[in-house]
């Protein structure tokens, strides 16, 4: 008798045109993964907000945390469904007034290790689906999967108002945010891949 599949089974209504369902956590980036010092490490949040916001890795994991479910869907055409990760989302740094946007903010540029950025709309960014992970599944991201910070940001089943984007629109081993009147692409659309990435729209490249 021959073994049965490990990889799940379709769901029509949650895959969007071109994906393939997947059981496992592709590990994909570009560049070395970055080393992590708690006693040096700080997040930021500078440019079109109230007032600018530094945190050590201590106060950052003091914050409030929020779990979010959601389907990851990535450019290179793999999609993990029902996936859980928890971390800190916009509307908590907005609550607590650490990071209160400015009238003219339009969108949130991602700044990781590297120089790496990943550039969002500010409503995409301060949606539902997307949030400053520190947790994968119950524990700490691993360092290939952006430990000790990433954005990341996927489909919520059932959730028609949001806007759902391609996996890569999450930052790995994020350092800060920037908050901006105007877009600025990212490292992957500088390479090509599309600015808006619409899992829906199959937007993958410009």
């Amino acid at each position: 008798m021959s073994e049965p599949s490990r990889e799940p089974k379709p769901n029509p209504g949650r895959i969007p045109p071109g994906q393939l369902l997947t059981n496992r956590f592709p590990v994909l980036h570009y560049g070395p993964i970055p080393g992590f010092d708690p006693n040096t490490w700080t997040f930021r949040a500078w440019g079109e907000v109230e007032k600018p916001l530094t945190l050590t890795w201590e106060e950052f994991c003091e914050l409030p945390r929020t779990a979010l479910s959601i389907d990851l869907h990535c450019v290179t055409t793999w999609s993990k469904l029902d996936t859980h990760w928890e971390g800190v989302s916009l509307a908590t740094l907005r609550e607590l007034g650490l990071v209160v946007p400015t009238a003219e903010a339009r969108f949130v540029i991602q700044h990781a290790e590297f120089g790496f950025t990943a550039n969002l709309p500010l409503e995409v960014a301060q949606a539902d689906n997307f949030l400053l992970a520190t947790h994968y599944e119950g524990q700490p991201l691993s360092p290939e999967h952006g430990f000790p910070l990433r954005g990341v940001t996927g489909a919520i089943p059932g959730r028609h108002d949001l806007k759902d984007v391609y996996l890569w629109k999450g930052a790995k081993w994020l350092r800060g945010l920037e908050f901006s009147a105007h877009d600025r692409p990212g490292f992957w659309e500088r390479a090509g891949y599309h600015n808006d990435a619409d899992i829906w729209l199959e937007q993958r490249t410009a």
